[in-house]
């Protein structure tokens, strides 16, 4: 599996079929399906597979210790 740090709160890589049949098809965050090919993110602190618009809106709340500084009323993220 080929990984970029695309922080030190997340890591990018590709949706593959082994990847997807180890852990899950959906965001933990919103459930929107994943797709082989898609690209996903691992949250390196809650250890969760998302989906890029779940992932940039975690990113918005997150200081730069990978806390959640800013909580949103909405609940699921997209």
């Amino acid at each position: 599996m080929d990984e970029t740090v695309v922080s030190q709160c997340f890591t990018q890589t590709e949706a593959t079929q082994d990847l997807l049949l180890r852990v899950t098809n959906v965001c933990s965050v919103c459930y929107d399906d994943l797709k082989i090919g898609d690209t996903i993110y691992y949250d390196l602190q809650k250890y969760r597979f998302l989906c890029e618009c779940c992932c940039k809106k975690l990113s918005s709340q997150m200081d730069e210790a990978c806390q959640v500084v800013r909580e949103e009323d909405e609940g699921l993220f997209c």
